[in-house]
């Protein structure tokens, strides 16, 4: 499953020219938009948690857009849930976790707000089975994401 998403998260980035931004986006329909936005919250999380993501500067992309509602469209109504409790505690720190910081700073960022640990964990307990569901709704809805050549 992995290796699936990532084909079409490489293949949607090369055709935007690698970086996705306010100039590419509009290249992109909503379901190439919500997969990369998977990619980046998977990425992050898996790396370095929520604190992470949020102070990566990609809180706004996430907690601020509809991503929630896709990802349940999507068939991952429990990760949406996630990305709602999120939403909540990005909305309450988002200004000092988003800051400028020293390497220092930023690892105490954790122990700071340590009611993100919860939701990373539940994000790495689930996210094989995300990642699959991911996989699913791009496998049933290919035309989505990928032009098709006869």
């Amino acid at each position: 499953m992995d290796a699936f998403v990532e084909l079409f998260r490489k293949r949607i980035l090369n055709a935007i020219g690698g970086e996705l931004n306010a100039e590419t986006m509009p290249l992109l329909n909503p379901d190439q938009i919500t997969l990369l936005a998977y990619c980046i919250v998977r990425e992050e999380v898996m790396d370095g948690g929520f604190v992470q993501l949020i102070h990566n500067g990609y809180g706004p992309f996430i907690f601020l857009n509809p991503f929630a509602k896709a990802m349940r469209l999507w068939g991952a109504r429990e990760f949406q849930n996630i990305i709602y409790d999120g939403r909540r505690l990005y909305e309450q720190h988002h200004e000092t976790l988003e800051a400028d910081c020293s390497d220092e700073e930023f690892m105490a960022l954790f122990e700071q707000y340590p009611e993100f640990d919860d939701l990373d964990d539940a994000f790495i307990e689930m996210e094989e089975e995300v990642t699959e569901q991911v996989a699913r709704y791009i496998d049933e809805h290919i035309e989505h994401f990928a032009e098709i050549v006869e």
